[in-house]
């Protein structure tokens, strides 16, 4: 039977909120931001006056206000943004118990049996082309619409919303028709909507790969469907069947349960600064500060411990890089830290001008690993209590209360909680060239 997948994406979502909370910001550009003083004022969010002047995410705010006078830069109230994002959520629920979460602002909705949805719509429910039965873009479009207007009616927040047969293809709809819209990606006429579509439009697909891809020649989603198996799997190894099966619309990957979690590839955390940082003894203290969200979320996770250390770089031309490292299983941020500036110093010659930096942990080994006599009689097991101790502590007092010598050398760095005030969200990954 033929799925009806929906993809939702609240639209503008923090700067939605923003003015649902202070109405005199509704008709005026407006960009939230962090911290200007704590020097990460960078744009995190922006309404959609502001993107249209050329306003971006990760932009610093004399940037923004630059590309547009007059805009009103707010602070991020991320505990109202959760909220509004289980409201939303709480929306979806009335109509279908297969929610995948993509972050605090976009889900999947696989709402092939709702029995709410279906019987509200009067028209024709299917169409036939070559002989096969399908359902009208008519009937897809009203799906979306009803869980649009809903949004919209009960919370204030626009969504934009892409239906089509499988995952990929409801994101990428999504993305279509932006602010508040519908897009349709049907199983009978798929081909006239996406194959003209840039590669890089296709999920997953990252900056790396789609130049990789645009130079063997296939610049859109179309050529890359068309593509030789043999040589996309010669060139990207298994990872080349799944940019295929993606762009040719043969994705069966199911939307899961609300309330199934997600098995968990790797944990990690980035930050954008609002200036370049040149200097090394610097580097070390954010990645420090860095790892100390990932060392606290791995040892949340009940993921265990891991045994690969992620870096990934980028400066302020916007050229990034990101290199990796195989260590003993580990939940330490002392450990993750050090190889992390490691793997920098490997890397990079300095001087070398900062933009960004993210610290990744992956492998995890579920609890199985047994660490070896010299682990288990080190220092080890100690380091391990201490740190669960901080995390408790910081917990209870807050996390400027207990820091590492190094990131209380900057007090800005001590209130800079990345664990609290970065919202995950999955990202376009490039692919190994081999697997």
């Amino acid at each position: 039977m033929e799925r009806i997948i929906i993809h939702s994406d609240l639209n503008n979502f923090y700067a939605s909120v923003e003015r649902l909370l202070n109405p005199d910001l509704n008709g005026v550009p407006v960009a939230v931001c962090g911290s200007r003083e704590e020097r990460h004022g960078i744009v995190l969010a922006k309404c959609e006056q502001a993107k249209k002047r050329g306003v971006k995410t990760g932009d610093t705010i004399w940037q923004a206000q630059k590309k547009c006078p007059g805009l009103v830069i707010v602070p991020p109230h991320f505990d109202t943004y959760i909220k509004y994002s289980m409201k939303v959520r709480a929306i979806y629920a009335r109509y279908t118990d297969l929610i995948e979460s993509y972050g605090i602002d976009e889900c999947w909705l696989d709402v092939s049996h709702s029995t709410l949805l279906f019987p509200a719509f009067g028209g024709e429910k299917y169409t036939e082309k070559d002989g096969v039965k399908y359902y009208s873009e008519e009937f897809l479009r009203h799906l979306g619409d009803v869980i649009r207007n809903t949004v919209k009616s009960e919370l204030g927040i626009t969504v934009s919303c892409g239906v089509s047969f499988n995952k990929v293809y409801a994101k990428l709809g999504s993305d279509l028709k932006k602010p508040d819209g519908t897009s349709v990606i049907s199983a009978a006429y798929y081909k006239n909507v996406i194959f003209g579509l840039p590669v890089e439009d296709l999920l997953f697909v990252g900056k790396a790969t789609c130049r990789k891809l645009n130079d063997m020649g296939f610049s859109t989603i179309g050529r890359l469907a068309a593509a030789d198996d043999g040589l996309m799997y010669k060139t990207f190894g298994k990872v080349g069947r799944t940019l295929l099966k993606n762009a040719r619309g043969e994705d069966s990957d199911p939307v899961r349960h609300m309330d199934d979690k997600r098995e968990m590839k790797s944990i990690g955390n980035s930050c954008t600064y609002a200036e370049d940082v040149i200097d090394l003894h610097k580097i070390k203290r954010l990645l420090y500060v860095l790892s100390e969200s990932v060392a606290a979320r791995l040892r949340e996770s009940g993921q265990g411990l891991a045994d690969t250390v992620h870096l990934w770089v980028r400066d302020s031309a916007l050229n990034d890089f990101s290199v990796q490292k195989k260590v003993r299983h580990t939940a330490l941020c002392g450990e993750i830290a050090k190889h992390a500036f490691d793997l920098f110093q490997q890397s990079v010659k300095m001087p070398f001008k900062v933009r960004s930096l993210g610290v990744t942990v992956s492998g995890f080994d579920n609890g199985k690993s047994q660490l070896t006599l010299d682990e288990t009689c080190g220092n080890y097991k100690k380091l391990e209590k201490v740190e669960k101790c901080v995390d408790e502590i910081r917990k209870k007092h807050g996390y400027d209360k207990l820091q590492r010598s190094i990131v209380a050398e900057d007090p800005n760095e001590m209130r800079n909680d990345v664990k609290s005030t970065h919202l995950i969200k999955p990202a376009k990954i490039d692919y190994p060239d081999n697997d």
